[in-house]
Order: structure tokens, then sequence, then C-alpha cells
């Protein structure tokens, strides 16, 4: 009888053990992309967000972002579409997600991570190179270099989609089209709508309508969306 109520015991100690364990970690948030991304002030309304939800102690967030780069410069292995614009190569491929990725690696040394969460803002540099054919497969590239060197199955993605500016674009719809197939196929992303965030005042005070960038409110909303997104996909599991 004895002996039963050790085991019992033992037992009880390791589940109370592995639910603290649970419980530990922080939530690691890596925002990359090109200029709408680099705009993105995150202490206004993104950080914010998430510490309301996890608490301030328990989030890292990396912000690594470039104005006007390509999606090769991430994807390590990126080739040309059919009508890519030959006078503008990707020269290096990768080297935008080498700065991440040591980025990311610097801020995690040491720390348990509990979630990793992938937001992305990128793709009108491609649009406008007429690659929107090899986009996605692209796009999926980097997913997979994450996984990776990260070491992680479940790593959450959230997509925002690039805005409506260019409608008659052809590779712009092209690129549209494939972020949101992708957000929605994957189990473990979604995408956000900045449509409705580029007209208004810039930082600049110029007043802006249907621009390729966000307006200062526009920024302030898109930072609060991203962080929505993110909250809820780590909510899910």
């Amino acid at each position: 009888m004895k002996r039963l109520n050790y085991g019992i015991f033992f037992v009880a100690f390791l589940l109370v053990s592995f639910s603290c364990f649970a419980k530990d970690g922080k939530h690691l948030f890596i925002l990359s992309g090109q200029s709408n991304m680099q705009g993105l002030d995150i202490s206004l309304s993104f950080v914010p967000a998430l510490e309301k939800a996890f608490g301030k102690d328990k989030i890292i967030v990396v912000k690594s972002a470039f104005g006007g780069r390509a999606i090769g410069t991430w994807y390590k292995k990126w080739q040309p579409g059919k009508e890519t614009n030959k006078d503008k190569p990707v020269t290096n491929p990768g080297t935008s997600y080498d700065s991440l990725i040591n980025q990311v690696n610097s801020q995690i040394k040491g720390q348990k991570v509990k979630t990793v969460t992938f937001l992305w803002l990128q793709g009108e540099t491609d649009a406008l190179m007429n690659s929107g054919d090899v986009y996605g497969a692209s796009l999926e590239g980097i997913f997979t270099q994450l996984t990776e060197d990260l070491k992680r199955q479940d790593i959450n993605y959230v997509i925002g989609r690039i805005s409506d500016t260019r409608k008659n674009h052809k590779h712009w719809t092209m690129v549209r089209k494939v972020q949101v197939e992708l957000a929605e196929k994957l189990p473990r992303a979604d995408w956000v709508n900045t449509d409705d965030l580029n007209d208004g005042l810039n930082s600049n005070g110029k007043l802006i309508k249907n621009d390729m960038h966000y307006s200062v409110e526009g920024y302030k909303i898109l930072g609060q969306r991203l962080a929505d997104k993110a909250i809820n996909l780590i909510n899910k599991k």
C-alpha cells in the first residue's frame, strides 16, 4: 500500500513539474519585410498589445526590415520568374535573411522560447519586378529556412497583404492573391488587410491618398492588427 502511495505521489509530482515547465518560456515575435515594415513603430500599438496579452517580461520582439528589397534577399534559393525584369537582378540571395536570423539568435540566446510567431510585410518590390509567379514559393522557402534554423515545427505566421494601390498591375494582383492563399493554406497562419491604411497624413505631415506607404494612423492600426492576429494564433494552441 505504501508503494502505491509513493507511486501516486511521484506521478503527481511529475504532472506538476511538466505543467510548470509548459508555462515557462517567452513568446518570440519576429517582424521582417521592406519599407512598410520598416516604417512600423512597434512601440505604439504592437508591443503594448502583446504586453497586455502575455506580460512585459514574457515577450521577445525582433524587427529587421529593409526598404526596397525583393524577397530574394531573404530566400536563399530564389530564382526569377518567367517575366521577372532582368534589369533588376537579386544579387547575393539571402543576405537580408542572414541579418535577420543573426539578430534573432542574439536576442534569444540563453532564453527559453515558448512560441515563435513570424510577421511578414513585403511584396511591393517583387510585384513591380514582375515576379508574382514565384512569390509564393519564395515565401514558403523563407518559412522553411526559419523552421530549420530555429528547429521548430510550430512557428506561427502572419502575412500582411500588400495594399491595393495598383489594382490593374498583373503581378501586383498575383502577389496579393498568393499571400492570402498561403496564409489560408497553412494551419498556423493568418493574414492582415492593409487596403485602408494608406490615406491620411504621413510622417512628414503630407496628405496621402492610396499611397504605397501608410499614414501615421495607418501604421498604428497595422501594429494592432498584426498583434491581434499573432495573439489569436498563439491562443488557438
